[in-house]
């Protein structure tokens, strides 16, 4: 087998080894170290001290054996692995994660988003599907929040599903909004899955945050104009909540709830966000803003304790080492795929296609769909987008215009069967009457709906460049 070949069969390998559910950062190091030892084998480099012992008629056994196991484990691929992993941990963009990690963990511990949703629900009383409403706002926020897609769903799916199906509604109606919604966080800023896309692609996180801002309202928009249309449509599956189910409430007292639950976490998120898109902050201090900010939110709702502080801190700390541990996996996987000259084969044979520049996007868009239903996100980000990142200047094509199309993308990887994580997390907290089949069925919709925000994405790509170029200049 030729070098290429053994990369494709690392690659593809790879893929089969995740699909029998290996752990996805340390099946990535040890395929990369494993390929990696035989690309860089060298013994006469490996080799060269036990060699000059044995010219210089050393016959001692127990020296040749430590020279012996010396070399074998002198090969570069472990260089190569302890360089990438200082170059993981210093990497400035990456310090914003556990950061804005521990701002979601907190704020979801601290009852912020079980007010926020009661209050919602009573203020969007008079629309078509209120309480989905209710349910999609606070999903939108408190995702982009955290970032965190299972949270989120799991979350809500315990807050407002009950409360939708004791209110009548569809069961995959009520699904597919809370699995939706769940997912809107790894798009609109601040967002963790840009802040990856950015240490993998060395695009600036901040032109990112406001290329993402726009197309994330925008389907978050589309979001809600289906379901107040569906529920005006099909008033069975939303039914207008009774006096019981919603109380009348002054409108004083409305404005007074929205006040103290919906604004503080809006006002946290704009300012955090706002900070950095102004220049104000970089996104790692705007993220240290963010965790005090959340601290502080717990302890006005008189939330704060240390056992929530201290699960927190844990769960922060647990997904930040997932994270950097699949950075380190992913930069020793691709160095030796691309020493092996995987990446060359890839380009010459994409090439080789004589594809368009929108050609090689609705490529590339259908390669990461596909690999959305056996990996997630995070995966798909740090080891596959870099394969394609190469390409781009071959067709003229914007590397900040491709993230944002490929965050758009993904929001598919938690809504398509039969691997939607959004699904299985909801139904894993969801009664027993509501299936797994109806809450695929409630999610397909919504998959249509960021089917027709790419479609805008491309037809109108100015939504991605606008705020870009008006805050920071064209590239």
């Amino acid at each position: 087998m030729t070098d290429p070949q053994v990369a494709l069969l690392m690659l593809g390998l790879f893929l089969f080894m995740v699909m029998l559910g290996f752990p996805i950062a340390f099946t990535l190091m040890a395929m990369g170290i494993g390929f990696g030892y035989y690309a860089y084998f060298d013994p006469d480099r490996m080799w060269r001290a036990l060699n000059r012992l044995i010219r210089n008629g050393e016959d001692d056994q127990l020296t040749l054996f430590q020279s012996w196991m010396e070399g074998l484990f002198n090969n570069r691929i472990f260089d190569l692995f302890v360089n990438q992993t200082h170059s993981v941990m210093a990497n400035e963009v990456l310090t914003a994660i556990p950061l804005f990690l521990f701002m979601g963990y907190i704020v979801e511990r601290a009852n912020i988003v079980d007010r926020l949703f009661s209050t919602l629900n009573i203020a969007a009383r008079n629309l078509p599907g209120s309480m989905g409403v209710a349910a999609l706002i606070t999903c939108a926020l408190f995702a982009t929040a955290t970032g965190i897609v299972g949270a989120v769903v799991t979350l809500m799916g315990l807050l407002a599903l009950p409360a939708m199906l004791k209110a009548r509604y569809d069961p995959s109606f009520a699904s597919g909004i809370i699995c939706a919604g769940g997912t809107l966080g790894i798009l609109i800023p601040p967002s963790i899955m840009l802040i990856v896309y950015a240490a993998a692609s060395g695009v600036s996180i901040v032109r990112l945050y406001a290329g993402a801002l726009l197309p994330g309202l925008t389907l978050c928009g589309l979001y809600l104009l289906y379901v107040i249309i569906r529920s005006m449509l099909q008033p069975h599956l939303a039914p207008k909540p009774t006096k019981e189910e919603v109380p009348d409430i002054p409108t004083r007292q409305v404005v007074w709830m929205l006040i103290t639950s919906f604004l503080p976490l809006a006002a946290l998120i704009l300012s955090v966000l706002g900070s950095i898109l102004g220049g104000l902050a970089t996104p790692s201090e705007a993220a240290s803003v963010g965790a005090l900010g959340g601290l502080l939110l717990a302890a006005i709702y008189r939330s704060l304790t240390w056992e929530r502080l201290r699960e927190s801190v844990y769960l922060t700390m647990r997904t930040t080492a997932m994270v950097c541990w699949l950075f380190v996996g992913s930069y020793t996987f691709s160095s030796v795929f691309s020493y092996l000259g995987g990446e060359h084969i890839v380009s010459e044979f994409v090439q080789s296609l004589d594809l368009s520049p929108i050609m090689f996007l609705l490529l590339a868009q259908l390669i990461i769909f596909l690999l959305g239903w056996p990996l997630e996100w995070s995966e798909i980000i740090i080891i596959f987008v870099p394969i394609f990142l190469p390409l781009l200047p071959l067709f003229g094509i914007d590397p900040l215009f491709f993230g944002i199309l490929v965050a758009l993308n993904l929001q598919t990887s938690f809504l398509t069967p039969p691997m939607a994580m959004s699904a299985y997390y909801l139904k894993g907290i969801a009664p027993p009457q509501v299936k797994l089949t109806q809450i695929f069925a409630g999610c397909m919709p919504f998959l249509f709906m960021v089917f027709i925000a790419m479609l805008l994405m491309y037809t109108f790509p100015q939504i991605v460049f606008y705020l870009p170029n008006e805050l920071y200049g064209a590239r």
